[in-house]
């Protein structure tokens, strides 16, 4: 589904929430793999599971048509340095429900990227009648998990030594959800 455009400013500090276009597919592709490398919050390390231009041309078109899906990117001067998705499951049983995730370049952190783009993506799921938004976050990442609570989110269940980073420690991964009970 497609969002319209938001400009944001924080501190004099401007930019851009929009919906992933196609031509943004390039851009993408290089920068998930360097935000994979500044941070051990996310899933992957640098570089693995690869998604090359066409794969994210095929993602972009995919979640611009699907009712469910949303891909937002934050772009400050015609650079994108953030992007979010809500994936929705398209089975009957889980037709209610978006797993959320959301990825900042580390020089924007701090300037309220990630908070718009879970902020637009919570409106877009109350506006579009989506009962559940799901994610998953690093036991660690307590501005995160801070973060997620004050829009609604809560703490469903705990993956106990989930991920091995790369001091060889175990960590969990804290699994929240937000039920709008609206619907």
């Amino acid at each position: 589904m497609i969002i319209r455009e938001q400009q944001v400013t924080v501190n004099g500090f401007v930019y851009t929430v929009r919906s992933a276009i196609e031509k943004d597919a390039k851009e993408l592709s290089e920068l998930r793999p360097q935000i994979d490398g500044e941070t051990e919050n996310l899933d992957r390390e640098s570089g693995e599971a690869f998604i090359d231009v066409q794969g994210f041309e095929h993602i972009i078109k995919t979640d611009a048509e699907k009712p469910r899906n949303l891909f937002l990117v934050a772009v400050v001067q015609d650079r994108i340095v953030g992007f979010s998705r809500c994936e929705g499951v398209y089975l009957n049983r889980f037709a209610h429900k978006v797993e959320f995730g959301v990825c900042v370049l580390q020089e924007f952190w701090g300037y309220g990227i990630g908070r718009n783009l879970l902020q637009e993506s919570v409106a877009w799921a109350d506006a579009n009648h989506i009962t559940k938004m799901t994610l998953h976050v690093m036991e660690t990442n307590e501005k995160a998990i801070e973060l997620y609570k004050r829009f609604g989110f809560e703490i469903e269940g705990v993956l106990k030594n989930d991920k091995v980073l790369s001091d060889g420690n175990y960590y969990h991964t804290i699994i929240m959800g937000r039920f709008n009970h609206n619907e």
